[in-house]
C-alpha cells in the first residue's frame, strides 16, 4: 500500500514514511491510493474477533509494511485491559432507543475517543522511525480543541526518542481538559497555552511544520516534525476499526444480520472521526447514510448541504469545544476522493480557501458527497435538550458533543423518516463536561454554589457511574504547564524548547 499527498506534488511513499512524516512536504496530507475492498465472505469471518483482533486485520490492509507480528504486539499493548482501557471490549456499544446504539469511545486513560488512536500511534510512529531507517528524534506538534492533546500527552509521555508540545486554546477547553494538560507529567512534553482559537493555534502549527528555517535547524540538530492529529495517517488509521466494531457487536447481538444497512452518526470538528467511517464504507462495510454534526460552528453543515465550504464567520466558543473549528483539516482527504484523486483540483479548492477564506465544489462533486452524507448542527439549547431526553428514555447520561449527535440524528429523522438502525459515536465521558451535563439534567439549582469537581461527584449519583480513575482527584495535581503565547510567536517559542533558536 503506498500513499500519496493531496496535493500532488511529492512522491508516494510507505505506510511507515506517511506516518513518520505526518504532513507532506508539499502541505497535502497523505492518504491511501487506493482503498481496500473486502468481499461479504470476509466480512462474516470477522463478526467474532476481538477488538483487537479486528484491529489487527483491518490495520494489516493499510500498513503493509509493518511486520504483521509487530502489528499484533503493539496493537495487543495499545489496547490492553484494564491497563489501557476500562472496558475489555476496548469501544462496547449500549442501546439508547429503537433501533438506536450508542458506540462508546471514551473507555480510554483521557476518558475521550482520540485515545483509540493516540494510545497506538506512538508504537506506529517509533516503529516507523525503524521501518524507514530515520534516527532523528521525533519532535511531535499537537494543536488541540481540548481532547487530543491530553490524549497525545498521554500517549506519548517519556516514549524514548520522542519529545510532544501540545497547543490548546486559551479559552476555547472546559477545566478540567485544561487541568488535565496543564497538569501532565513527563520529560519530553511541554503544553502552551495560546491567545486565540483553535484555528489560530492549527494554522501556527501548520506554518511550522513547513517553515524552510526552523526544518533546517531542525535538521542540523537531528530533530525531525510529526503530528499527533489527524492530519497524521497513523492518527486517523485505528480510527477506521472501530465502526467495524460496533457493526460487528451488533451482528453478534443480532440487532444487526450481516450486510443489513447501519447509518452511523458522527460529532465532530475536524472531519477525522467521520471520515473514518467514511473509509469503512468504501471498504465495504455495509454503511448507510453518514450523518455529520456540528455545534453552532457550522461550517461542516453548509458545505454538505451546498458544496460550498466559508470559513468566514463568527466564530463561537460552545459547551462542546471539542468541535469549535472553522478549518476542517479532514475534508482535505475527503475532496481528494470526491475530485478522482485530481490532486490539482485539490490543490485549487486549498489555495482559495487560503487566499479567500472559501472555495465550492462542483455540483457533480456536491451529487457524489450526498450520495454519503447528511449534515446538520446543534444549537446550545437543542444539545441540553438532547442530553435531558436521552436521560429520560434511556437512563444514560452522554456528554455534550454526543449530545449534538443525538439532536441531528432526530432532525434527521423528522425530514427522511429513514428508520435504518443508527450507531452514534459517543466522543467523550460526560464526566468531562459535567457542568453542562447536570444543568441538562438538574436545572440551574442542581449546578449552582458548586465547582467543576463537587459536579462530578453529583454527576456520579446521577448516572450510576464511577467517576473515571483518569478525572478523580485532578483538582489536586501539580500544575506544570503555565506558559502563554500568541499564535505569531509559537515558531519562535518551538524553536527555544527546542534550543535550536541559532
Amino acid at each position: 500500500m503506498r500513499y500519496v499527498s493531496t496535493r500532488g506534488q511529492v512522491p508516494a511513499v510507505s505506510a511507515a514514511e506517511a506516518i513518520r512524516q505526518g504532513i507532506a512536504a508539499d502541505g497535502g496530507l497523505y492518504t491511501p491510493e487506493q482503498i481496500p475492498r473486502l468481499t461479504e465472505a470476509e466480512l462474516g469471518a470477522m463478526v467474532n474477533l476481538s477488538y483487537q483482533e479486528l484491529a489487527s486485520k483491518i490495520l494489516g490492509l493499510y500498513l503493509t509494511d509493518y511486520p504483521a507480528d509487530d502489528l499484533r504486539r503493539m496493537i495487543g499493548a495499545a489496547y490492553a485491559f484494564p491497563e489501557k482501557f476500562g472496558s475489555p471490549e476496548v469501544t462496547p456499544v449500549t442501546v439508547i432507543g429503537d433501533r438506536q446504539y450508542l458506540l462508546e469511545l471514551y473507555h480510554g486513560p483521557t476518558c475521550a475517543f482520540k485515545d483509540v488512536a493516540l494510545q497506538l500511534l506512538p508504537h506506529l510512529l517509533t516503529k516507523a522511525s525503524q521501518l524507514t531507517g530515520d534516527i532523528r528524534e521525533i519532535v511531535i506538534l499537537v494543536a488541540t480543541s481540548g481532547d487530543t492533546g491530553k490524549a497525545a500527552l498521554e500517549g506519548f509521555k517519556d516514549v524514548p526518542g520522542t519529545r510532544i508540545i501540545v497547543f490548546f486554546p486559551e479559552e476555547g477547553v472546559s477545566r478540567i481538559q485544561r487541568l488535565q494538560m496543564i497538569t501532565q507529567e513527563g520529560q519530553n512534553t511541554a503544553v502552551i497555552a495560546v491567545e486565540g482559537n483553535f484555528d489560530d493555534a492549527q494554522n501556527a502549527v501548520k506554518q511550522i511544520f513547513t517553515d524552510p528555517d526552523i526544518l533546517e535547524k531542525m535538521e542540523r540538530h537531528g530533530l525531525t516534525f510529526s503530528s499527533a492529529n489527524s492530519i497524521n495517517w497513523g492518527r486517523l488509521v485505528p480510527q477506521i476499526v472501530y465502526y467495524f466494531y460496533g457493526y460487528m457487536a451488533l451482528c453478534r447481538e443480532h440487532r444487526l444480520k450481516m450486510g443489513d444497512p447501519l447509518n452511523v452518526v458522527v460529532p465532530t470538528g475536524n472531519f477525522g472521526n467521520i471520515l473514518a467511517a467514511y473509509f469503512a464504507k468504501k471498504m465495504g462495510l455495509p454503511l448507510g447514510k453518514l450523518i455529520c454534526a456540528s455545534n453552532s460552528n457550522n461550517v461542516l453543515t453548509d458545505f454538505i448541504k451546498t458544496g460550498h465550504y466559508d470559513r468566514k464567520r463568527d466564530f463561537h466558543l460552545t459547551i462542546s469545544p471539542s468541535m469549535d473549528i472553522l478549518i476542517s483539516s479532514n475534508l482535505e482527504r475527503l475532496l481528494f476522493y470526491l475530485a478522482g484523486q485530481d490532486a490539482g483540483q485539490v490543490r485549487d479548492w486549498m489555495s482559495q480557501l487560503k487566499s479567500q477564506g472559501e472555495y465550492r465544489i462542483g455540483d457533480d462533486d456536491l451529487a457524489k458527497l450526498h450520495e454519503d452524507f447528511y449534515g446538520g448542527f446543534a444549537t446550545e439549547g437543542e444539545t441540553m435538550d438532547a442530553i435531558r431526553a436521552v436521560y429520560r428514555s434511556a437512563g444514560k447520561v452522554i456528554d455534550t458533543h454526543t449530545a449534538v449527535g443525538q439532536s441531528v440524528y432526530q432532525r434527521y429523522l423528522r425530514e427522511t423518516d429513514d428508520r435504518t438502525p443508527m450507531l452514534l459515536a459517543s466522543t467523550a465521558s460526560p464526566f468531562k463536561f459535567n457542568a453542562s451535563v447536570v444543568r441538562a439534567i438538574a436545572g440551574e439549582e442542581g449546578v449552582a454554589g458548586k465547582d467543576e469537581f463537587e459536579l462530578l461527584r453529583l454527576l456520579e449519583r446521577i448516572s450510576g457511574e464511577a467517576i473515571p480513575e483518569a478525572l478523580e482527584g485532578l483538582e489536586r495535581k501539580a500544575v506544570r504547564h503555565q506558559t502563554l503565547c500568541k499564535p505569531e510567536r509559537l515558531g519562535e517559542l518551538v524553536q527555544e524548547l527546542l534550543k535550536i533558536k541559532e
